[in-house]
């Protein structure tokens, strides 16, 4: 834990950001009942927020706010509204403070109901097990023999639908979890947001793209919300990292074909790549399909995710289809994935390159 204080300045713009995120979970999660109360950073080790009706004061550590994920931080602040709707709006006194009421509250506005601020279920041995399997079969995926590659991918692809069409159905309402992708510093890219449009057609995970705030730097980013089951938000976060490596590899590796005149193709020739890579994916998919396996979406998932976002908006984005966009996906159609990581003797980590 890093100990090293806020200017008063930063502190300032700190709480005004948290004030921002009370208003909008008021007016997006509360229609706008609950008052607002006085927000206040406190030094205290036992809890990471505190709701204290006497004084009106929503609190939370200090400690944890700088030091921890800001999607983090606003579930913690979200679960603590959800503790003063209880109190303030419903006016129940008469039940533990994690009890039924606080919980189907939680619940209906796609809050954490327990205390740690980012939703993540206890888990189960069934995801756990599909995912093994998925992995072994990517390992094998890094095989240098192109045949026994492209089988492997093609049976990874195989099991994850097959689980996700036999499960859907079953799967409990609490079952999804949440992780964020991207570094929050940096600008994001087109390429990035094709990457999270790929995983969401073919990954069996929701994701949008949310605002966060930087309190050390006193900056506002970006991060993408990726939602669905363990074993699925586990493999897109998985894709996403490989899928960012091979554009840039690959982009490395092609600059001399004669349809890349120079560095300014870059962006076209990495969205050809993603493209390239949803072609054989949708490839995959339909012949798959020819084996009586079709996914028709799990609504369980879809009524989180709203639950979660209830205001979303959607663009369109153009790609400009130019001699370098066509030779990415042409690159794009031989991409094998396979398992994008490896911890080398120093303990560093390092793509596999196949």
């Amino acid at each position: 834990m890093n100990d090293e204080s806020l200017s008063v300045a930063l502190e300032a713009a700190l709480v005004r950001e948290l004030v921002r995120a009370y208003e909008w979970a008021n007016h997006a999660r509360f229609r706008e009942r609950l008052k607002r109360p006085v927000i206040a950073l406190v030094d205290m080790t036992s809890r990471l927020g505190h709701w204290a009706r006497g004084g009106r004061r929503l609190e939370l550590a200090r400690a944890f706010v700088l030091d921890h994920p800001w999607p983090e931080v606003v579930g913690v602040l979200e679960h603590e509204m959800a503790h003063q709707f209880v109190d303030e709006v419903l006016g129940v006194h008469d039940e533990t403070a994690h009890g039924d009421t606080f919980r189907r509250v939680c619940e209906e506005r796609g809050i954490d109901a327990r205390a740690g601020g980012s939703p993540v279920p206890a888990g189960g041995v069934d995801g756990d097990r599909v995912l093994d399997r998925i992995r072994k079969l990517l390992a094998l995926a890094a095989s240098g023999n192109q045949h026994e590659a492209e089988i492997a991918m093609r049976r990874a692809h195989e099991l994850m639908l097959r689980h996700n069409i036999e499960d859907a159905a079953a799967r409990a309402d609490h079952a999804y979890e949440v992780r964020h992708l991207g570094d929050p510093s940096k600008r994001g890219t087109r390429v990035e947001s094709q990457i999270i449009g790929l995983l969401v057609e073919f990954f069996f995970v929701q994701a949008i793209r949310i605002p966060v705030y930087l309190p050390r730097e006193g900056k506002r980013g970006n991060l993408y919300e990726v939602v669905g089951t363990h074993a699925n938000v586990a493999m897109a976060e998985h894709v996403h990292a490989f899928l960012l490596a091979t554009c840039d590899r690959l982009w490395r590796d092609n600059r001399r074909d004669a349809r890349v005149r120079s560095g300014r193709d870059r962006l076209s020739y990495q969205l050809g790549v993603i493209n390239g890579f949803r072609d054989k994916l949708a490839a995959e998919r339909k012949e798959l399909r020819g084996t009586g396996l079709v996914w028709i979406g799990d609504r369980k998932l879809d009524a989180y995710y709203h639950a979660r976002h209830p205001r979303i908006t959607t663009r369109r984005e153009t790609i400009r289809l130019d001699g370098a966009h066509a030779a990415g996906r042409e690159a794009g159609r031989k991409v094998v994935l396979h398992k994008p990581i490896e911890h080398g003797p120093s303990g560093t980590t390092r793509l596999l390159r196949g």
